[in-house]
């Protein structure tokens, strides 16, 4: 009898290493919060277009917008199954962000494993082509010395627009609570909101402002970071120009539910590390100007948390937190 339940064991054993090494057997769904065309969604494609390569299996990309990333976020984490079959384009503003400007978030940290950082894009600080600022420095001196005047534009109080126009205030000592925010759809809202005058300031990643950037629109005024953007080689850090400490940037990548089998997050996350070293993938993030910096899962999800930690702090401090 015990060499009968053994039998049985290990041949148990041996069928889920087989269902294990067979992933994935059969599509799977890659949840993109947000509509067609952004960033995320456009970093999403490109990985899904990989991967169905590199595991004979269609990935595909399914577009489920609605509240800053949460309606598709909840349904990727808590609605599909958690048996791998289900992936969500996680990034910056529908995770940290999300939890730190909402008292009561539909989904936190805790309902997901974060499997791999694909890439980021820096943040840039945009106003109309003919703005009478020529920099970054005379243009944080007037806002600190107008604040009332500054109007920027965001999806909301906790989108990453307005994280970036709070950290930026804080910096330099202006009054975030006499600016004014201008809800927009989004950056291809923002952008010609500021191009045609409506709105002062847009802060998006670089990749949102080049269309506007090279139609002659909008300028550029500094990036974040501490390099310049391989993008905009010519415009200086904000940081060069003696606004130091921001450090808000965009970034996306892959997060599962919790409960999904250990073996798909290895999978996932083996196989983004060799992507990133594809030519032909590399050439698609340089072409919407985002920037690949891989992260495995166990880094990945220590730089949330104390991301979120960070951005907690600057909510309630500016008051960001609803």
């Amino acid at each position: 009898m015990m060499s009968f339940l053994l039998a049985v064991a290990v041949s148990g054993c041996g069928n889920q290493g087989t269902v294990e090494a067979a992933y994935p057997s059969k599509q799977v769904e890659y949840i993109v919060p947000y509509s067609a065309g952004g960033g995320v969604d456009l970093v999403a494609r490109a990985a899904a277009d990989y991967l169905s390569k590199e595991w004979g299996q269609p990935i595909v990309v399914v577009n489920k917008a609605g509240g800053g990333g949460a309606v598709g976020a909840e349904y990727a984490l808590k609605q599909a199954k958690n048996d791998g079959y289900t992936a969500l384009a996680v990034n910056v503003s529908n995770t940290t962000m999300l939890t730190a400007g909402m008292k009561t978030p539909p989904i936190t940290n805790e309902d997901q494993v974060y499997t791999a950082r694909i890439g980021k894009g820096t943040l840039a600080f945009a106003v109309k082509a003919d703005a009478p600022w020529k920099d970054f420095a005379e243009f944080s001196a007037w806002v600190r010395t107008n604040p009332e005047q500054l109007t920027w534009t965001s999806v909301g109080p906790a989108g990453f627009s307005a994280f970036g126009v709070a950290e930026w205030l804080d910096v330099i000592g202006a009054d975030f609570s006499k600016t004014r925010m201008i809800v927009t759809k989004g950056a291809s809202d923002s952008v010609p909101k500021v191009a045609g005058g409506h709105a002062i300031l847009a802060v998006h990643t670089v990749g949102e402002i080049m269309p506007m950037l090279q139609a002659g629109k909008v300028k550029i005024l500094a990036v974040s970071g501490d390099t310049r953007s391989p993008f905009l080689p010519d415009v200086p850090t904000a940081g060069e120009q003696g606004i130091q400490g921001l450090s808000v940037f965009w970034w996306t990548g892959v997060s599962f539910a919790k409960g999904t089998p250990e073996s798909v997050i290895r999978k996932w996350e083996e196989a983004i590390a060799k992507m990133e070293k594809d030519p032909a993938f590399l050439q698609k993030l340089s072409e919407i100007q985002v920037e690949p910096t891989y992260a495995a899962s166990e880094a990945f999800t220590k730089e949330t948390q104390a991301e979120t930690t960070y951005y907690l702090e600057l909510a309630s401090k500016k008051g960001i937190r609803k």
